[in-house]
């Protein structure tokens, strides 16, 4: 196998380890906790969610842009920057946790103490991925699996939401430590500068624009349900989400490694007719992933989820609802992610926002089942609208992008 095919390899095990990591994480917590307790989880979880994502977006997608002889440099800034600006909302979070009460509050603070670790060690796969050594971003997230299962195993039964965030953060030091070690060749003699990330302008802004409009809110939205509605409906929402976790390693992968390979079967024709099978097949994955789930017998639903099960397993077929749809949607985005790629922003803006607005309004009117439902009608109308845009869309557009293609950023 070549080089560029051990790295589309490692890139695809890198994905899949820091999928399975999240997975795990979440059925060990529900496993271990209570029904109460896994929503305290669950909320800290959201949030640490929506901050990794904003990380990613600020400085991961721009740091992969980079090219040339300042690539060491900036992969020590990406670093730099990192490590501030997560020990900066660590002291928020912190804050917030001190002004929370009971549990909620501890497990608040706990996140804001662990922070730094977790969100530099998760930032070290953009620098690999910069410097073209997905190999090295395989090593730190394998040790980091393997550390986060075991802590979480060591825990006791009933353990607090505080308690495992404060273990689940700490698990993180081996792989954070490897990592920096990884890197250490790659930068050693350069000098970070944190200046461009603060200046108007810098091209992480645009990326976190479209990670707000399209994941953030709708994780912020969730979040919501938990300050002012319920816990408990964050923890089914999440548990159920969590079982259909290894249908996001594909997801992703269709994201990452689909443009390159479109982009050379030439014209809208065959790109279409790829990506129309290519979501034809994630939605029947989802689909039979959603019935083997929904068929699982009790027993070995509460030996996933503990607890949460019996809210969790009730959401299973709108869930499953939502992912089927979902691989739909996420190949009518590609399709315009390779033939217009202007054309995708405007779509998560307007249907990312709309499915805020049904999961709220579909919680408000028939709880969590309808909040459930709500988020697999705003997905399949955002998989409609993008495949009506593709079919919209003429040569002539699609070949106006062209020119502009390498250098528009993933919506």
């Amino acid at each position: 196998m070549s080089r560029r095919g051990l790295a589309a390899v490692a890139s695809v095990l890198d994905q899949a380890a820091s999928s399975a990591t999240n997975i795990l994480v979440l059925v060990l917590a529900a496993r271990l906790s209570s029904a109460s307790a896994f929503a305290d989880f669950s909320m800290v979880y959201v949030a640490f969610s929506v901050l990794l994502g904003l990380n990613m977006a600020y400085v991961g997608q721009s740091l992969v842009l980079e090219k040339g002889e300042g690539l060491a440099a900036a992969c020590r800034s990406a670093v730099g920057f990192t490590g501030a600006a997560s020990a900066a909302a660590g002291v928020l979070l912190a804050v917030v946790g001190l002004a929370l009460p009971g549990a909620t509050g501890w497990a608040f603070l706990s996140l804001g103490l662990v922070l730094p670790l977790v969100l530099l060690q998760d930032g070290l796969r953009y620098c690999f991925s910069a410097l073209r050594a997905p190999e090295r971003a395989l090593a730190a997230d394998a040790l980091r699996l393997v550390c986060v299962v075991a802590a979480l195993a060591l825990q006791p039964e009933g353990a607090s939401a505080g308690r495992l965030v404060l273990a689940w953060g700490l698990s993180a030091l081996p792989a954070l430590g490897l990592g920096l070690w990884l890197l250490r060749p790659y930068v050693r003699g350069s000098r970070a500068d944190l200046r461009p990330y603060l200046r108007r302008g810098h091209l992480g802004q645009r990326f976190v624009v479209e990670f707000a409009v399209g994941n953030g809110s709708s994780q912020l939205a969730v979040l919501g349900l938990g300050v002012f509605a319920t816990p408990l409906a964050v923890g089914a929402l999440r548990g159920a989400t969590t079982l259909f976790g290894p249908l996001n390693v594909l997801f992703n992968s269709a994201n990452a490694f689909g443009p390159p390979v479109l982009g050379r079967l030439g014209g809208k024709r065959a790109t279409v007719r790829a990506t129309a099978a290519l979501g034809l097949v994630l939605a029947a994955v989802g689909a039979g992933w959603a019935t083997a789930l929904y068929l699982l017998p009790d027993r070995l639903g509460r030996e996933l989820l503990g607890d949460t099960w019996a809210s969790a397993s009730a959401l299973l077929p709108a869930t499953g609802a939502q992912y089927a749809v979902m691989g739909l949607g996420t190949c009518a985005l590609l399709t315009l992610r390779v033939l217009a790629p202007k054309a995708t922003l405007s779509l998560q803006v307007v249907f990312s926002l709309l499915s805020v607005g049904l999961l709220l309004g579909g919680y408000a009117v028939w709880g969590v089942a309808g909040a459930a439902w709500a988020l697999a009608a705003g997905s399949a109308l955002k998989a409609g609208a993008g495949w009506l845009r593709v079919a919209r869309l003429g040569p002539a557009a699609a070949r106006a992008e062209e020119p502009r293609r390498a250098a528009s950023p993933a919506a």
